[in-house]
């Protein structure tokens, strides 16, 4: 659903699909050459899988993508996200709408 929202408002997106390790999103997001990389996590894997993304593209030298996540995260979760480098933390209840504008706002655009 957030990839056809950010679709719609006119972001360009690659849908990697699900089940996608951290090293192949980061792969991914390299060989794309993205501005940015959004997690999504309905398995309660938060705390495991956005961290370790950010920690690959450390490992990588690459500090020019802006990370974001959301899902069914517990609020109590969300600082130890945003202190792991995340950007933002998307929570059940986030419009589509909202999370557009913030990725409208919070990602380089070379248009």
């Amino acid at each position: 659903m957030v990839a056809r929202a950010l679709r719609d408002a006119g972001c360009e997106v690659i849908y990697s699909g699900l089940h996608q390790t951290p090293e192949q999103i980061v792969e991914t997001a390299i060989q794309e050459d993205v501005d940015g990389i959004g997690l999504s996590v309905l398995s309660g894997a938060h705390l495991t899988v956005f961290p370790r993304v950010m920690e690959i593209l450390k490992e990588r030298g690459i500090d020019d993508i802006v990370v974001f996540g959301g899902g069914v995260i517990p609020d109590r979760d969300v600082e130890t996200l945003k202190q792991a480098g995340l950007a933002e933390i998307f929570t059940p209840g986030t419009s589509l709408n909202d999370i557009a504008e913030w990725v409208r706002n919070n990602l380089h655009n070379d248009e």
